[in-house]
């Protein structure tokens, strides 16, 4: 991989950093293209079982790169078309991977840095980590981003924050559901070790059908949301991967794929 981004494999757990440290892991057009094809890889193999992403240095990401926003000022409507599907795969490559995501965030998640926490499952940052969806102060609005946030705070919050483009610290962002826990900074580490942990007992085809599951059912009428949720518990209690949780509690002994996942 270029200097862009670096994956490091340690059992079943992966974690992918961002290291265009000298530009606060700033979104550029290589980086975008890397972490697509980097989790598009991640969902199809079969040792990983959690993910971690995460930025080198002080800062997670700091939104879209300044050089590569001057270069996209210079686009046509078509190439700007274009350029927005490729940052918007790079979301979805995020928020549909099969296997827990958890973000881990330091100093500040700005922009399209904050839009990689909404299409996280579990969020973790320290106390000093700063939050802003700055894209109006630009002239622009976060319509990539937009899903993805927007289902993880809600539309009133999202209204707000969009609009005034402020920023706004870690305890806040958990209060509004944008993270989940807010760890002091000599204890990230650790409370991330901790969600791997916990994300490691879990069956990997539930959490996989599960993260499915929430999308569909953000997609459907509430009245079809009964068969939904019934097809999907037989699917999964009638599966090997049920049978054996179901079997390992009566049994009173560890499913098998916890011995897989502490590698």
């Amino acid at each position: 991989m270029p200097d862009t981004l670096k994956r490091t494999d340690e059992g079943s757990v992966a974690t992918v950093t961002l290291t265009r440290q000298e530009s606060r892991n700033a979104l550029n057009e290589t980086l975008i293209s890397e972490l697509t094809g980097c989790f598009e890889e991640l969902a199809e193999d079969e040792n990983i079982r959690v993910v971690v992403l995460t930025g080198e240095g002080p800062v997670f990401c700091a939104g879209a790169d300044v050089g590569y926003m001057r270069e996209t000022a210079r686009f046509s409507y078509e190439e700007n078309l274009e350029d927005a599907r490729r940052l918007a795969a790079m979301f979805l490559a995020v928020d549909e991977c099969p296997k827990p995501v958890v973000a881990k965030v330091r100093g500040a998640a700005i922009g399209g840095g904050a839009g990689l926490v909404a299409a996280s499952d579990v969020v973790v940052a320290e106390e000093g980590a700063r939050f802003a969806f700055t894209e109006v102060r630009l002239g622009i609005a976060p319509a990539t981003i937009a899903p993805f946030v927007v289902r993880k705070i809600g539309v009133s919050r999202a209204r707000a924050l969009f609009l005034t483009g402020e920023r706004f610290d870690a305890e806040r962002a958990r209060e509004i559901g944008l993270v989940h826990e807010v760890a002091p900074e000599d204890g990230l580490d650790a409370a991330v070790e901790a969600k791997v942990s916990e994300l490691l007992k879990g069956g990997p085809d539930a959490q996989a059908a599960i993260k499915g599951l929430l999308r569909e059912i953000e997609s459907v009428e509430m009245a079809e949301t009964p068969g939904l949720m019934s097809r999907m518990n037989a699917m999964l209690r009638a599966g090997e991967e049920g049978q054996e949780g179901l079997g390992a509690f009566l049994e009173k002994r560890e499913p098998r794929w916890r011995n897989r996942g502490e590698g």
